[in-house]
């Protein structure tokens, strides 16, 4: 007797065993298929140094499908490829055999092997935060689908695009005692911004055009501001492989409707969805938001959180403009620029109290999600009158503090560029009007950190911040790094400063702890 899907493995040896469940009326041949699909996806896994891989074989079987089942799905998949995901990250089982199958005939979509759900998860959701595009997450029926939902909170509190299909049991195999058999619908909650239990496939017209549809639809809804996961679920009765099957019959070749079993031509979705990002405030709103900025003298703007590498440009030209340093959070994506107005030692200098009183801001602007910085929320609370306009791309309520006056949805780079344009317009630049207050956080800055590199260099103890102070010396240009949540990420805002270098940081949210900091290393730096 083996498990479903094992393996002894020996030194360099692996001995790979697959098999099926046998009921009253199992149908061997069917079995037996099913047994080397599962055998299959093992002797993949071992192909590579990991237990990622990338599927190149192509299914003629797919492109002429021999049952109802795969008709529906290749019909689906076929849109998933129209509607531009390009990456799906497949768990092996049983029940989902039809989309797994599916996927690997097509070449325009990459599909990477995991066969642990929870990773497999995880690695989806890395896929679509790097590329901010969405990404097809599949899995067999059963709590093998429970174990997608960390991954899928976190897509939701990050606003990532992710399309989770869960396969699942028919209606009759539910809630009947039936093996590998949970309820299924609506299984992540309110985590996900969408659900729809697919209907049972058919191959008719109408039921074609249904599933592309609903394609469609999943991938523009996971798109769609705010960003976030949808879940299919989709039931399949067997046969599970591309046997053929006399109980639904095909209509005839002629009688087949080409856009629903084809598509539209020229490979165009089956419906294209346009959904416009948020609109800029009204001219007369903006001119309010420039009086308010020409009026301080004490500006400052914190760039929490974000991933749109086109804001670096227009933030820089409106600082400068309106002598407003930046506070720049690991995940802004604006340490990968040297800058003199981009600040990257806060979160170690504003734990002074004689610093936090010497630099009381009289305006702050906002970008992006809240700072991983605990003292630059302390500071914020420390200074709660101060005026606090947040900038929200992303439709949400990115706000704790509670102390915010305005918080504007648009998107952060049109906001800037449109403020820039206004400020040119005018002919207003207070760059060289009072330089004392950006003279100040940039020699904070400064000093701060020559402090911190002296420190760590006099330090002989194994200490986590000197692995983010040798990154960012070693990293190479166009460098992807992505670092653990709680103390990983609170080291690397304190140690990890700006370099001329273009490296895109990204974390997952989590549930971040404080940061215990060194009581021996902030004597040194005192």
């Amino acid at each position: 007797m083996v498990a479903l899907r094992s393996a002894l493995v020996q030194k360099r040896e692996a001995t790979l065993f697959a098999g099926c469940g046998i009921v009253a009326d199992s149908d061997p041949q069917a079995e037996y298929k099913e047994s080397c699909l599962k055998l299959e996806v093992m002797q993949r896994s071992l192909s590579k140094n990991n237990t990622l891989m990338e599927i190149h074989d192509v299914s003629p079987v797919v492109k002429n499908p021999v049952n109802a089942t795969y008709a529906y799905v290749q019909a689906f998949v076929d849109e998933l490829q129209r509607a531009n995901v390009h990456n799906v990250v497949i768990c092996p089982g049983s029940r989902s055999t039809p989309l797994a199958i599916a996927f690997a005939s097509v070449t325009t979509i990459h599909s990477w092997m995991h066969v642990d759900e929870r990773s497999a998860a995880f690695f989806a959701l890395g896929i679509a935060k790097k590329l901010q595009q969405p990404v097809a997450l599949i899995c067999t029926s059963g709590t093998a689908a429970a174990n997608f939902l960390p991954a899928i909170v976190e897509a939701r509190l990050s606003h990532i695009p992710l399309l989770v299909i869960t396969a699942d049991r028919p209606p009759e195999l539910r809630d009947c005692g039936a093996p590998q058999a949970i309820d299924q619908n609506r299984l992540y909650g309110s985590f996900v911004k969408w659900f729809s239990e697919l209907a049972l496939p058919e191959a008719t017209d109408a039921m074609l055009r249904y599933v592309r549809t609903i394609a469609q639809r999943a991938v523009g809804m996971a798109q769609a501001v705010p960003a976030g996961p949808v879940h299919l679920n989709m039931p399949f009765r067997e046969p599970l492989v591309p046997q053929p099957s006399t109980e639904h019959a095909f209509p005839a070749p002629e009688a087949r409707n080409a856009q629903a079993w084809q598509g539209r031509a020229n490979n165009q979705p089956y419906v294209a969805i346009s959904d416009p990002l948020p609109g800029l405030p009204s001219p007369a709103r903006i001119l309010q938001l420039l009086q308010m900025m020409c009026q301080a003298r004490r500006g400052l703007i914190i760039v929490g959180p974000q991933n749109q590498s086109t804001l670096i440009g227009p933030l820089l030209a409106l600082a400068q403009r309106l002598n407003f340093p930046i506070l720049a959070d690991p995940l802004s994506q604006l340490r990968g620029s040297k800058n003199e107005w981009i600040l990257s030692s806060y979160d170690a200098f504003l734990r002074f109290p004689q610093v936090v009183h010497a630099t009381e801001p009289d305006f702050i602007l906002r970008i992006g999600a809240m700072p991983v910085s605990k003292p630059v929320l302390l500071y914020l609370q420390h200074y709660a009158a101060c005026p606090q306009i947040v900038i929200d791309g992303q439709m949400g309520w990115e706000e704790p503090t509670q102390l915010v006056s305005e918080l504007i949805h648009t998107d952060p780079t049109a906001f800037c560029q449109q403020l820039q344009s206004c400020l040119e317009s005018l002919n207003v630049n207070q760059t060289s009007s009072e330089t004392a207050w950006p003279t100040l956080w940039q020699r904070l800055d400064q000093c701060t950190q020559k402090t911190l590199e002296t420190a760590i260099a006099d330090f002989t103890e194994p200490f986590e911040g000197r692995v983010f102070t040798e990154l960012s010396s070693l990293l190479p240009e166009a460098t992807t790094l992505f670092v653990g949540n709680s103390m990983p990420i609170r080291d690397m805002d304190t140690f990890f400063w700006c370099r001329d270098r273009d490296i895109h940081i990204l974390a997952n949210r989590g549930p971040m702890a404080l940061m215990a900091w060194s009581p021996v290393l902030w004597a040194q730096v005192q």
